[in-house]
């Protein structure tokens, strides 16, 4: 039992590769490929701590060329990301990247895990990182990886001697790979993983570095490296057609999140990796020298070899089915060896050679994308054998399900069969949303429990269906995700997961609604139908004090997939307070409290995102001036719709019709995130916006990236700024008022320090860290151990108006209801406005 439990973690991946896309049809080409594949025994693990930290070329190179079986450890999920293709961030973020990730290995012949920990954002030095994260825990989590994957080889991404010098959770991946490394041997350490899985020492440990870890080239080109391996991930693939490096390119260029697009590369290419733990090999153009990696390494292997080394070294192109004696002769012996580890590796991957040898075609797709617990499905079945083997379908059963259809019918060359299979979803069926966030985490961990969850990359496909055969006599079982197979006049033919997903869910879509005054505000609720003909009551929960109306409605939705919306009104009290409101929706005395959200792009398969549905209120008391606001999108953010939170009408501006005069009549204009790095137009557009400024009017930037040699942007601000890579990443850092007396500060609200409580993930990043004399810097700040910053809030009058600077997090606490955040950015779009333009309906 703990052999297969093993078995099924390291064989998540490959099963999950089915619904990400059409099933891979694979060429002569791919078989011999996997033949090459199957034929050696060794593992690669890499390890770093986010998706997008991975080296491909490595990563591929260790794969297609090498020929390993080849895995990435990401610490976190990327959840403390930014988001340059949408507005997803925090958790939705996270799901995002790890499907980036999958995307990845798809091509580049990877495969991925995890450990719980969450990325919480930037962070300065790894006592930090390990602090938040729970190093015990997470290095438990590396440890269970090491004693699940059983890596010969581990390369670290990070140097794990330089805390302090990058990222801590950089510095902290490679801390604790060095430590699970000879963790993952002693029988005392995580003796509770041990009913699942053994004990294991990997042979070597390396570094995977670089010249830009030493500074520069000639730093690199005069090093050491007397324990350093180089190579040439630059290698040319004929059967593929594509060198390395290009592979390499494709895989990380899935990371559009993160910006990580790019031009594909060829040629020859060095990587270098320095042994850290372990023998240096002798061949240093070979990380697995010495290591065993022969059908030989397992007892009982060496048979096996003798066939499967033939079907390599004599492979036929033309027809590879004539093969399939001696990959049924390797299959029987196979199912004898010892080595429980081994024995399951390669058994999933024979018989997807001799699959693709027969020409085999098996589908299971259910006629709808989701279904509820205790529901009925029915399932199309479709069996293709395009060879002139012997091949008998015994049988089609549905794992999850006792459902089970005898066939027994012979398969015919090219002809194709088709069965249903009717069967009724259990009841106690999990939501097949991320199990990671199937509980409440903490700032630096996921909450799973299930030892045999962690470290998966996405949940359990909730039903497979297993194919029974018999192939020239020899029984084989072959695997298929149950998928939805559909097609849509705009996209073609589409595979998608089949999920389980509740038959009722509930979104506020405001996350955070905002009462400036005591007035009431209507509330509407949507109401997501799983299933037909469902109906209950609806109410919301509110925090004490408040009051809505009415307590409880009546509603009935005929049809799947359709939404219903209600209305509450909700009062707030007097006084400033916040809490939660939360949809309650009650079906034959059964209460549901969750909102679906989809993610939906072109380059990962669609995710179903099960949260909870709860929503933040503020009551605010907050005066500002002006009305219209004019906003400019950069790489994608929520600021507009909390600026509409609390009374202002924004208006988002496009670059291509701003003009000379184009802009005065907006009382301000913000500059969303990273706009100056993403948007070209603003090159052209820059001075129409200064002039605006000169003209009277109010010019707010928020952060942009800044690499080594700062913001190329000539004419950024009417005065010299440098943007720096400076940043404080704890948000309850202290923060000093420097301009007590500026209007930024106290009009129309009174700003304190009392106003910095309560934000999220950071301060703020990419400060400026030089500016003209015009400049007033309005706030100090600074991470522990270091020395103040005041360059997060910049201020500087230019002609009649006002331009702002600022790296202040506003992206993230906006909408994430923090209420100084509101009152100090209604200061900055009413700086400069007289009292009679600011809104002065009292506040009760």
């Amino acid at each position: 039992m703990r052999h297969f439990l093993v078995f099924c973690f390291g064989i998540i991946f490959s099963t999950n590769l089915l619904i990400a896309q059409l099933p891979k049809k694979s060429s002569t080409s791919d078989i011999y490929h996997s033949v090459q594949k199957l034929n050696f025994l060794g593992t690669a693990l890499y390890i770093a701590a986010h998706p997008d930290d991975e080296n491909t070329r490595l990563i591929s190179y260790l794969s297609n060329e090498v020929k390993a079986r080849t895995a990435y450890l990401s610490m976190t999920r990327g959840d403390g990301g930014q988001n340059l293709i949408g507005t997803e961030l925090r958790e939705l973020l996270g799901v995002l990247r790890t499907e980036e990730l999958l995307a990845a290995r798809r091509i580049d012949g990877g495969e991925q895990f995890f450990t719980r920990a969450n990325d919480f954002g930037y962070s300065k030095h790894p006592d930090e990182t390990l602090e938040i994260w729970n190093k015990k825990a997470v290095l438990g989590d590396v440890v269970w990886a090491i004693r699940t994957l059983k890596p010969d080889v581990i390369i670290n991404r990070f140097d794990h001697r330089s805390p302090g010098s990058t990222h801590g959770h950089h510095t902290s991946s490679a801390m604790l790979s060095v430590e699970a490394f000879d963790l993952a041997s002693d029988q005392s350490a995580y003796a509770s993983q041990l009913s699942l899985t053994d004990t294991w020492q990997p042979k070597r440990l390396f570094f995977n570095t670089s010249w830009w870890f030493y500074g520069s080239e000639e730093n690199f080109r005069n090093a050491d490296k007397s324990k350093m391996l180089s190579l040439d991930v630059g290698v040319y693939y004929p059967l593929m057609g594509l060198s390395n490096n290009e592979i390499a390119s494709m895989a990380s260029s899935q990371h559009l999140c993160q910006g990580f697009g790019r031009v594909s590369s060829r040629g020859s290419e060095n990587e270098y990796i320095e042994l850290l733990k372990g023998d240096l090999p002798k061949n240093k153009d070979n990380i697995f020298d010495g290591i065993d990696t022969s059908w030989s390494r397992v007892k009982g292997g060496k048979a096996i070899g003798e066939l499967l080394y033939g079907v390599e070294n004599n492979f036929n192109f033309k027809d590879p089915s004539q093969h399939l004696p001696q990959l049924l002769a390797a299959y029987k012996l196979l199912q004898n060896i010892s080595d429980e580890h081994w024995k399951a590796i390669k058994t999933l991957e024979l018989e997807e050679v001799i699959a693709n040898v027969l020409g085999l075609y098996l589908e299971a797709s259910s006629e709808e994308t989701d279904a509820v617990p205790g529901s009925k499905i029915t399932i199309d079945v479709e069996a293709l054998k395009r060879s002139k083997a012997d091949l008998k379908l015994n049988s089609v059963s549905i794992t999850g399900n006792a459902t089970s259809l005898s066939t027994n019918i012979p398969l015919k060359t090219n002809i194709k069969e088709n069965f249903k299979i009717d069967f009724k979803i259990p009841e106690n069926t999990n939501y097949t949303s991320p199990y990671w966030l199937a509980k409440k985490g903490s700032l630096g961990m996921y909450t799973v429990d299930d030892q045999e969850l962690i470290g998966r990359a996405e949940t359990p496909i909730p039903f497979m269906a297993t194919f029974h055969m018999a192939i020239e006599g020899t029984p084989i079982a072959l695997k298929r995700p149950v998928v939805h197979h559909y097609s849509k006049p705009d996209k073609g033919e589409l595979y998608e997961p089949f999920e389980v997903l509740p038959e009722i869910t509930a979104r506020i879509n405001d996350k955070v609604i905002i009462f400036s005054d005591s007035n009431s505000k209507d509330i509407p609720v949507q109401i997501r139908a799983g299933r037909d003909n469902v109906a209950g009551k609806i109410s919301l929960s509110v925090p004490p004090s408040w009051k809505v109306t009415p307590s409880e409605i009546d509603f009935s939705i005929a049809q799947k997939g359709d939404e219903n919306t209600v209305h509450f009104k909700v009062t707030p009290p007097n006084k400033e307070s916040e809490g939660e409101i939360t949809p309650k929706v009650t079906i034959d005395k059964k209460v549901y409290s969750q909102e679906l959200v989809i993610i939906n792009y072109d380059h990962i398969p669609r995710q179903s995102v099960l949260l909870p549905a709860s929503i933040k209120a503020v009551r605010l008391n907050i005066q500002k001036a002006g009305e219209n606001i004019g906003y400019i999108m950069g790489a994608g953010d929520d600021v507009p719709k909390s600026l509409e939170q609390i009374g202002y009408k924004v208006f988002p501006i496009d670059l291509n019709e701003v003009q000379e005069g184009t802009l005065a009549n907006y009382d301000a204009i913000v500059v969303g995130i990273r706009a100056y790095n993403v948007v070209d137009a603003l090159r052209f557009k820059q001075r129409y916006l200064l002039d605006y400024v000169k003209n009277g009017g109010n010019l707010i930037i928020q952060y942009n990236t800044s690499g080594r040699s700062g913001l190329d942007f000539p004419n950024l601000a009417p005065y010299p700024l440098t943007v720096s890579r400076d940043r404080v990443t704890d948000e309850n850092s202290p923060v000093t008022i420097l301009a007590n007396n500026h209007p930024l500060v106290n009009v129309p609200n009174q700003i304190t320090e009392n106003d910095f409580k309560g934000w999220v993930q950071e301060r703020g990043l990419y400060f400026p860290n030089e500016w003209g004399k015009e400049f007033t810097p309005i706030l100090s700040m600074h991470d522990k151990g270091e020395s103040a910053t005041q360059g997060s809030l910049l201020v500087a009058p230019y002609g009649k108006g006002n331009y702002i600077y600022t790296g202040l997090s506003f992206f993230r606490e906006l909408p994430e209801g923090v209420a100084g955040a509101y009152k100090l950015f209604a200061n900055m779009l009413s700086l400069g406005k007289t009292n009679s333009n600011l809104d002065n309906t009292p506040k009760n």
